[in-house]
């Protein structure tokens, strides 16, 4: 009785997605086998419903310091800017101040269009034909050169065009740098105060910024890269750059801050939002996998909405699964793994993992039915469980915890759970007075009497 008691007790005290076979060490074993104690690190969140439910950082933010990483770690991100700068164009969007058919050179007059139509829906989807030649191109940086947005454009406009505007998806960072100067151009301020002032102070993202190698950036991680078999500083690159293609720095805190603001519809509405993260459609019909700042893609049977970002020394990767409402982020300073891979791989052990009950049908219960099961069943001296009622539903709290489980009823008297393959039955007396339950989790069985 005292070992099916314990046990009992343990699992249910485990928190929600990481029920009964302790999801989060199997992620930490994971984790730990790609990124050492001694080695570059990564800082990784998991959140369900918008709460974090898995927050742990690896590694070493510094390896000449000999710092260890943390969750308050900040990092460059990369692509995953490209989200920022389209909601910004949403929002000006919203505002009445542009439209998404608009053409380029309505805002930077001087660009050659070569008797094209580039539309600025055709740069946030990636099917402008604007070639992705800019500084941060395939030959590599121009490393330490400072250059203005209008010096980027400049670099940008006078490549020829790739293809027929509309008619294919390539990927194009000089795309996004184009948004962030029509964003400069309608605004009358530079991106960095446009994003930092209308999106980070709003949310309050205390540790994001428009990035800078000059600026004193507190908690901030040292990038790094692999070369000849060993860790070396990765190479200078000013985040003049990459621009609104990928300059922001940030936190795994600030990252949900922001993915919860857009599901709540803080910064843009939601027709906004369903525009953004909703695959595009070319010219000939032929849809594509990519909205406005994010890709569409599926794992194990469930849909995902994602986005990646590398610059010199930082890797990053943004995961949300509408269906589970899980949204999972990983930020790395380091070129040395395939971090997609390892965001799939525990996208595999959660997405297992989200939903471990039978498929039962639930039924209506009473609301006068409920109640008379709340209350305090004891397990044992000193160890309780309570039962309580909140919006025509039961709640379970396990011993020592504050974290109530939801109940959803099979019948009258038998209830399961969604987040712990665990039945619960209600004993009565010949009365009808509720006397006590019965736990049953894979075949252990405890009573509780109710006090």
């Amino acid at each position: 009785m005292k070992k099916f008691t314990t046990t009992l007790i343990l699992l249910l005290s485990i928190q929600i997605i990481f029920a009964q076979d302790d999801i989060s060490s199997k992620i930490d074993a994971l984790i730990s086998s790609n990124y050492t104690k001694t080695n570059p690190g990564v800082s990784v969140l998991i959140a369900e419903n918008g709460k974090a439910i898995y927050r742990k950082a690896f590694g070493k933010s510094n390896l000449e310091l000999n710092t260890t990483m943390s969750s308050e770690n900040v990092f460059q991100i990369g692509s995953l800017t490209k989200q920022f700068t389209a909601v910004s164009i949403l929002m000006l969007l919203e505002q009445g101040k542009l439209n998404l058919d608009d053409r380029i050179e309505t805002y930077i007059t001087d660009f050659p269009i070569r008797g094209k139509k580039i539309t600025i829906h055709q740069l946030l989807n990636h099917t402008s034909g604007i070639k992705n030649n800019t500084p941060i191109g395939d030959k590599g940086y121009l490393s330490r050169k400072d250059m203005s947005s209008i010096e980027l454009t400049n670099y940008i406009k006078n490549n020829p065009l790739d293809f027929e505007p509309g008619s294919k998806f390539k990927y194009s960072n000089a795309g996004y740098i184009l948004l962030g100067r029509i964003v400069e151009i309608i605004s009358g301020v530079s991106y960095k105060e446009f994003i930092e002032n209308n999106i980070f102070k709003k949310l309050n993202m205390s540790s994001s910024s428009y990035g800078s190698m000059k600026t004193i950036i507190k908690k901030r991680a040292n990038g790094y890269q692999f070369k000849q078999n060993k860790f070396v500083n990765a190479d200078y690159m000013s985040l003049t750059l990459p621009f609104s293609a990928g300059a922001i720095m940030t936190t795994v805190d600030d990252l949900l801050a922001w993915h919860n603001a857009l599901q709540n519809f803080t910064l843009i509405k939601k027709e906004s939002l369903q525009k953004a993260m909703s695959p595009s459609i070319l010219n000939n019909g032929k849809k594509i996998p990519y909205g406005y700042g994010w890709r569409f893609a599926n794992l194990k049977g469930s849909s995902v909405i994602a986005h990646t970002g590398s610059t010199k020394g930082f890797t990053s990767t943004a995961m949300f699964f509408p269906k589970e409402n899980i949204y999972m982020v990983i930020l790395t300073n380091c070129n040395c793994k395939n971090i997609l891979d390892v965001n799939k791989s525990i996208a595999n052990l959660i997405l297992k993992k989200s939903i471990v009950s039978p498929q039962i049908k639930t039924v209506k219960i009473a609301s006068e039915i409920l109640q008379k099961y709340i209350g305090t069943y004891e397990v044992k001296p000193t160890v309780n469980i309570t039962i309580s009622y909140k919006n025509n539903s039961l709640f379970l709290t396990a011993p020592r915890q504050t974290k109530s489980i939801a109940l959803f009823p099979k019948n009258e008297f038998q209830f399961f759970m969604k987040v712990v393959p665990a039945k619960i039955m209600f004993k009565t007396n010949k009365k009808g007075a509720v006397t006590g339950l019965i736990l049953n989790q894979s075949g252990r069985k405890i009573l509780a009497t109710k006090i």
